[in-house]
């Protein structure tokens, strides 16, 4: 039974949700929501049991110190409420946890239960995954649904794919069902630099989810740490000539790929988002009025020389082409 004493009523709410592991490369996704959270200074409401989805013996419990007492955190899935003030306020549940180890069908009905109780309008679930993608040009994000009508009204692609899939796509599918509108943004991660974090590939998701949901995002010092980050790695390109060759060759396909996409309706739909981006009177990226929820005292890789087939669903999804749509949507 879900228990929401401690939440008032939202306004406009939508769902962000990220997990970590096999949907997170770069820890792109999980960065993103935990930005938000950050930010806007989240407020956790709900914690789903960790016995119930969890093999400790894969997300191993941490201890701690607090103040000379030992404390346990426990590997799960927690909820928070944000609020976004301005003109037209509205709220964030942000949903950040680990893939579950078992029980995804439960997962998700617990999930769709706090969205039903919380009068949720939209689900948006954020993931990455490795792509043949280089470091140095925009990271690809693509939206996509399996809602014919929704990817229609927002401009999405309606997803095709077959084949393994994460807790995203099971995710999405679930609240498909139950009539819940729901969107998958993916980031393209290069394949060759996947360690974490991704400044980078955070940004462009956030970048996204403003678009999406036509909200401003404070960013913070995010986009400093992801120009750190391409310096960074261009630095590490730079001594090793496989692997600057390897990044040259992907530069030269990506930009092939994108000189359609270079059109006076695209660089319009640019231009208009540097607006909105800017206009002191869109959404307010600024918090509400602070706290306002009870206490519920609750390195480079070498390029490949092929690539592999996956080899199930334990094992990272195959890097995609540029036009493939992203797995496990």
């Amino acid at each position: 039974m879900i228990e929401l004493e401690g939440v008032p009523e939202l306004i406009d709410p939508v769902m962000v949700a990220a997990f970590e592991g096999w949907n997170d490369a770069g820890d792109a996704a999980s960065g993103a929501v935990a930005h938000l959270d950050r930010e806007w200074k989240g407020e956790v409401f709900a914690a789903l049991d960790a016995e119930d989805y969890y093999d400790f013996q894969v997300n191993r419990p941490t201890v701690w110190l607090d103040n000379g007492v030992r404390k346990i955190t426990w590997p799960t899935t927690r909820l928070s409420v944000v609020r976004i003030g301005g003109a037209k306020p509205r709220d964030l549940v942000l949903v950040r946890g680990i893939e579950p180890s078992m029980r995804w069908r439960s997962f998700c009905n617990e999930i769709l239960g706090f969205a039903h109780e919380l009068g949720v309008e939209m689900v948006v679930i954020l993931g990455a995954l490795l792509g043949d993608t280089p470091h140095t040009r925009p990271v690809p994000v693509s939206g996509v649904t399996s809602d014919a009508d929704l990817a229609r009204t927002m401009d999405l692609e309606e997803t095709k794919y077959e084949g393994p899939t994460g807790i995203v796509g099971i995710l999405q599918e679930a609240c498909t069902h139950a009539g819940v509108p729901a969107v998958s943004l993916w980031a393209a991660v290069p394949h060759y630099v996947s360690q974490p974090p991704n400044p980078k590939a955070t940004l462009a998701l956030l970048n996204r989810l403003e678009d999406l949901i036509d909200i401003r995002i404070p960013l913070g010092e995010l986009p400093e740490d992801a120009r750190a980050w391409q310096l960074g790695v261009d630095q590490l390109a730079a001594e090793d000539s496989e692997v600057a060759e390897y990044v040259q060759t992907l530069e030269e396909a990506r930009d092939t790929a994108d000189l359609p996409e270079a059109s006076g309706d695209a660089i319009a739909r640019e231009f208009e988002r540097y607006l909105r981006r800017r206009d002191p009177a869109a959404p307010s990226a600024e918090p509400g009025d602070g706290s306002y929820l009870r206490d519920t005292s609750s390195g480079l890789t070498r390029p490949p020389k092929r690539k592999p087939d996956p080899s199930g669903p334990g094992e990272e999804p195959p890097a995609p082409d540029e036009d493939d749509t992203p797995p496990e949507a």
